[in-house]
């Protein structure tokens, strides 16, 4: 492996799970560089969808998808040997280009439908099945899978915060990478690597210090009736993927 071909780790998730704490765990690791949503920005400008601090995330990201698939595709800043990549799964618009994605180490990170859409909701009202990725990631996840022959890593977020010491070293394992005890904690605040979204979204990861013990989980019938109908849609997705996940 040189400089120029470091080891593309993909890591597939939705909004509201615990993302950007992953990349925290990833990006403390001495021989990793991180990429924050990269196809953000393009998503964005497609799409037309109006989401917090819409303006700053195109002008300060990316918008043509092809030259951000050719970033994602390395070489990594500072010659890192591992570049990770927190990807938002509805970012893959249909008719995109994923070809790119069979370059890299997938895996996917799940949460419960019920505590995302709780989560979601207190940080923007307006919320549509596609805005959580629940569908998007099972697609993408059963094409890694058939490219493959065999399912990619999964990971669920509630079993990282119950038994980080347990989970993080067999998601490495998973990846072909040696465990890191520097994984296990990081520094409070915020990173020049975070989207300039962060202002919005990040408040909770800039206090964190490591993973923290899961909170109750949200039942569907504590959502309104709107999440509670996302909730159902995305939980065969959910489901699909956590049968597979590491434990």
């Amino acid at each position: 492996m040189t400089n120029r071909d470091p080891m593309l780790i993909a890591m597939w998730s939705g909004p509201r799970n615990i993302s950007t704490a992953m990349m925290r765990s990833f990006e403390n690791r001495t021989d990793c560089a991180v990429w924050d949503e990269p196809f953000y920005a393009a998503y964005l400008n497609t799409t037309g969808l109006d989401h917090p601090m819409r303006e700053e995330i195109i002008t300060a990201g990316i918008t043509d998808w092809d030259q951000t698939r050719a970033q994602v595709l390395g070489p990594a800043p500072n010659g890192a040997a591992i570049f990770y990549q927190k990807h938002m799964s509805h970012h893959m618009l249909p008719g995109v280009d994923q070809d790119w994605v069979m370059q890299a180490r997938n895996c996917f990170l799940i949460r419960r439908p019920e505590n995302v859409l709780a989560s979601y909701a207190a940080k923007r009202e307006d919320v549509t099945l596609r805005d959580i990725g629940f569908v998007e990631q099972a697609e993408i996840f059963e094409m890694v899978a058939d490219h493959l022959g065999t399912p990619p890593p999964v990971v669920d977020a509630s079993d990282i915060l119950s038994a980080p010491d347990s989970i993080m070293p067999k998601l490495c394992d998973a990846l072909g990478i040696p465990f890191d005890e520097a994984m296990m904690s990081w520094p409070a605040g915020r990173r020049n690597s975070d989207g300039v979204w962060a202002a919005h979204w990040y408040n909770s990861v800039e206090k964190s210090t490591g993973f923290t013990p899961p909170r109750t989980n949200t039942k569907r019938s504590e959502l309104p009736a709107h999440l509670g109908e996302i909730a159902e849609q995305a939980t065969p997705s959910y489901e699909a993927l956590s049968k597979y996940r590491i434990v």
